[in-house]
């Protein structure tokens, strides 16, 4: 079973009438029902919640953290970014749709600007599979449409990505790199484009299938966490005697230099 925590805003369905009329539970409910299955749990969790919904509890019990944010951004706590992002970095994985790209969370991954082209005018999206063989593309057709989205285009100020899975080619002319994963730590991190609040997005089953294939790839591995620092060598006993008759003079300095001997 995959523990999946889907955070959103939850603000654009509480002051614009279009959007609650789209997704009257919230984007967070919708994607959460869209998902959910035996082998995916889905909570749910929102801006105004104590802590962002995101204590340390509820962090440590999720396997995969999906975002979705906009119009709150600058409003996430630093210290719940400063959490989220070490729970990353020690494995859990991490799912960014459609505006989430300016979320603090995403930047301070990127370590760029993540900035892009935009145009909200309900145009026609045609998703293109450009790494078939990737687990993320399981089910996926070749290509896809999303009849009314908002355009979102290069250059996406993102690093390289590890992998690029899908393309996007909207009726304006813009293309955009509309699927990547990146690594980090432990972690690993897929980017969705598709998702703006006033079209219904979340309700597309192929939208669905692509993030239902994320969450079951982004799900932390069961490899053994790296040990990092001082090290003692693991083959050669002889280095080893010598390393640990270091180690033991080490601590002892260290012992005088405490108590100002």
């Amino acid at each position: 079973m995959i523990r999946v925590t889907v955070w959103n805003e939850y603000l654009h369905e509480k002051i614009h009438k279009e959007v609650a009329d789209i997704y009257p539970d919230g984007i967070h409910q919708a994607i959460a029902n869209g998902i959910s299955s035996e082998a995916i749990a889905v909570r749910v969790a929102t801006l105004e919640q104590p802590e962002h919904g995101l204590s340390e509890g509820v962090l440590q019990e999720t396997d995969v953290l999906i975002w979705w944010g906009h119009m709150g951004h600058d409003k996430v706590d630093d210290a719940v970014v400063e959490r989220v992002n070490q729970r990353i970095l020690d494995g859990m994985g991490l799912i960014v749709l459609h505006s989430g790209h300016f979320s603090k969370i995403f930047k301070k991954l990127m370590g760029t600007g993540c900035d892009l082209k935009w145009r909200e005018a309900g145009e026609k999206e045609r998703i293109w599979t450009v790494n078939p063989a990737h687990p993320i593309a399981a089910g996926i057709p070749e290509t896809f449409v999303i009849p009314h989205e908002e355009m979102y285009g290069e250059h996406f100020d993102i690093p390289a990505p590890d992998e690029l899975i899908f393309v996007s080619w909207f009726e304006g002319g813009e293309v955009f790199r509309s699927g990547c994963t990146f690594l980090r730590g432990q972690g690993k991190i897929f980017y969705f484009r598709p998702g703006h609040e006033t079209f219904p997005t979340y309700y597309q089953p192929e939208v669905l299938q692509v993030i239902k294939n994320a969450v079951k790839w982004a799900a932390p591995s069961e490899a053994a966490k790296p040990v990092r620092g001082l090290h003692a060598p693991l083959e050669n006993e002889e280095v080893k005697k010598n390393f640990e008759e270091v180690l033991r003079q080490w601590e002892a300095f260290r012992a005088q230099q405490e108590t100002g001997q």
